[in-house]
């Protein structure tokens, strides 16, 4: 088995500011062939986007994928639900974490994996104004010992 290579399409730097990610999985995800070529091109954003389970399928609202370019009449709506694919213990899993009080699930990136088209999802619970606050104190605190650091190693 050759080495796969991952090539970063979106990441949803928002998802990470607004929640805590508890768990993440990896799933695939059912596209059209013209929203393949766009994703492929790097058309897709994922800063919106949520996902619900729905009757035993995970679906994912919300997500971009803009028209391309030469799909003319095979051009799907950009905004459409899309079916995620995961396995059915993966499915179960996550339905009973959400029916518990404060978790959701948000994608956090888009991904090729060799030909594939990966989403990578987290179980996430919400954040509250000062564990934001937390947090952005704690990247000040960092960057201060950064700057600091640059300083002392030039003299």
């Amino acid at each position: 088995m050759g080495k796969e290579t991952v090539k970063l399409i979106a990441n949803n730097k928002k998802a990470y500011h607004d929640y805590f990610i508890d768990e993440t999985y990896e799933a695939g995800i059912s596209l059209a062939g013209t929203e393949v070529k766009s994703v492929r091109m790097g058309k897709c954003s994922v800063k919106e986007a949520f996902i619900k389970v729905e009757k035993g399928e995970v679906y994912v609202y919300g997500m971009h994928i803009s028209p391309y370019e030469k799909g003319n009449i095979f051009n799907k709506d950009p905004l459409r639900v899309r079916k995620l694919l995961l396995h059915r213990s993966e499915i179960n899993k996550i339905g009973g974490k959400i029916a518990e009080k404060g978790y959701t699930m948000v994608p956090l990136k888009v991904y090729l994996k060799g030909s594939l088209v990966k989403v990578e999802i987290g179980l996430a619970r919400g954040k509250k104004l000062y564990d934001k606050r937390q947090d952005i104190a704690k990247k000040d605190q960092r960057r201060e010992a950064e700057t600091e650091f640059k300083v002392k190693n030039l003299y």
